[in-house]
């Protein structure tokens, strides 16, 4: 059996792996982003799609592992970069250059939907990654306060 006649359905398989990636339907984002590879083998939006799962799932090593392989491809994938900000974001120390992505993602791109992506990202990473801790949040427990002690 020829896949050339499903060639159409490329584009329509990317982005159904992607909903069932937001609908946490992970056997089914897989198995629609592997047949969309096996029909455009490259196109790295499949490739960006296994990232994206790595990243819903917070195995942020994984997921910038994915989105770097595809910006060593392509370069100036937007898309990819935006992601590999975000991925890196989420890292205690890579948090500036990941917002440095993000940046650059945005100002690049001419995709409307990366550029919010992007957009949202940075201004999430404003107001709860780089915040610092409230007072309350800020506070030694009791307990730790005791522990603190007991090690001096």
């Amino acid at each position: 059996m020829s896949l050339a006649k499903y060639k159409n359905d490329f584009i329509l398989l990317t982005e159904t792996g992607f909903m069932a990636a937001n609908q946490a339907d992970e056997d089914a984002a897989v198995k629609l982003f592997k047949a969309s590879l096996a029909l455009n083998p490259h196109n790295t939006l499949p490739k960006i799609g296994f990232g994206y799962i790595h990243l819903l799932k917070l195995e942020l090593k994984q997921a910038e592992k994915s989105f770097q392989e595809v910006l060593t491809e392509e370069p100036h994938n937007q898309m990819a970069r935006a992601l590999l900000g975000l991925s890196l974001a989420f890292t205690t120390k890579e948090v500036v250059r990941g917002e440095k992505l993000l940046e650059e993602a945005l100002q690049k791109t001419d995709d409307p939907s990366v550029k919010s992506m992007a957009a949202t990202a940075i201004e999430f990473i404003e107001k709860y990654i780089k915040k610092s801790p409230t007072p309350v949040q800020g506070q030694t427990s009791s307990a730790e306060k005791k522990q603190k002690k007991k090690t001096k």
